[in-house]
């Protein structure tokens, strides 16, 4: 019995130390401050990354706390409610009032987080680059060993001012955020109020740019920093924060977004092939975002211009997801692309179909005058 006290004794000092050193690891999340009124008056942080990277970071064990330059309650941009990590989130109301009263970005005190993650949305490019405190924060992770950096979407704008000794700390870094592509296809509404192009502004302070096709999964690492291109590279840069502070991310479902995404990506890159993804769709559709497939395709076929893959990649999405999703307009869109591509017959039976079923009747009729027109010719 003594020698067990005596054992008990001599390890205790041991076990304490362990505890000590193995201490639960801190995130400080940061948000634009810009938003008002979801967007419709200034655009805000988007909803959808601050839930998935909040989720992957509370589910792995970090500790979060999250700033905003101005502090307190920030204002999202317009988001989908119904999307399950949004759900997630609102049922979460720790994390609400979190949202409702964030930390001032000049009263963090840097040396108390392992990492930093930016989250992005359109109102990151007003605020957040311009924020002093924000830029202090940066340089203290930078500085010291084992943090990390990360941001996703418009979060890297936060670095297009940060400097060390005369020299901006992303030169020579890898990174990603939302392309100039991106900003082409999606950026309508705000972006020729931003102060800068974000793809153009990395390149410019010396970083490696780096992206895969618009709205695709895309994560980088490197030198300390972790980046997602946009959205949909959300919950994987989060899970690589994890991976970089040295912990194993939790197993988890991917969101039926991601799995839309990552067939995408396969699609595009032939890595399957199409009656591949039909067979997937027909075995669980539930698992896919339809619409999200359906209008990637759109928008694929006009990013394409006359690059008859691209156009022939964005018809198989379409058509992919026909029998689980219709719109007239991409219908028409499809018939339009066939038309430009000389297949007037598969044109000729869409724009039939939309006028039995009376949807865009005029529209309908006058492309087929025009492609009845082609054929006697």
């Amino acid at each position: 019995m003594k020698k067990t006290i005596l054992f008990i004794a001599l390890l205790m000092p041991v076990l304490f130390f362990a505890q000590s050193t193995d201490h639960q690891k801190k995130v400080l999340m940061v948000v634009s401050s810009y938003g008002k009124d979801m967007g419709a008056v200034r655009p805000g942080y988007e909803f959808d990354e601050f839930s998935q990277a909040y989720l992957v970071f509370k589910n792995n064990n970090l500790s979060v706390d999250v700033a905003s330059p101005k502090g307190g309650k920030v204002e999202p941009d317009n988001y989908n409610k119904e999307k399950l990590y949004n759900q997630q989130l609102l049922e979460d109301q720790k994390a609400l009032d979190v949202l409702n009263n964030t930390k001032s970005t000049a009263s963090i005190n840097a040396d108390d987080y392992d990492a930093i993650y930016i989250v992005g949305g359109k109102g990151a490019m007003f605020d957040l680059p311009f924020d002093p405190s924000l830029q202090d924060i940066i340089l203290n992770l930078f500085n010291r060993e084992n943090t990390v950096i990360a941001s996703v979407c418009h979060g890297p704008a936060v670095f297009a001012n940060v400097k060390e000794n005369d020299e901006y700390i992303i030169k020579d870094v890898a990174l990603t955020g939302f392309s100039n592509v991106e900003e082409e296809l999606f950026g309508k509404k705000w972006v020729k109020e931003f102060p800068f192009s974000l793809e153009t502004k990395l390149k410019s302070r010396g970083a490696k740019f780096e992206q895969t096709d618009f709205m695709l999964s895309k994560v980088v690492v490197s030198k300390g920093f972790v980046t997602g291109q946009n959205p949909f590279s959300t919950a994987k840069s989060a899970e690589a924060v994890v991976q970089s502070l040295g912990l194993k991310p939790v197993t988890r479902e991917l969101y039926t977004d991601e799995n839309s995404v990552l067939l995408i990506q396969d699609i595009l890159d032939e890595t399957i092939t199409i009656q591949k993804a039909e067979e997937l769709l027909a075995k669980d559709a539930s698992m896919y975002d339809m619409p999200l497939i359906a209008v990637y395709g759109y928008y694929k076929i006009l990013a394409s211009n006359d690059d008859k893959n691209g156009l022939l990649k964005g018809i198989e999405l379409v058509e992919l997801t026909s029998p689980y999703f219709f719109n007239e307009n991409l219908q028409l869109l499809l018939a339009k692309t066939y038309a430009s591509l000389d297949e007037n017959e598969k044109a000729r039976h869409i724009v039939k179909d939309l006028i039995s079923k009376e949807l865009l009747v005029e529209k309908a009729e006058e492309l087929l005058e025009e492609l009845n027109s082609k054929i006697e010719d």
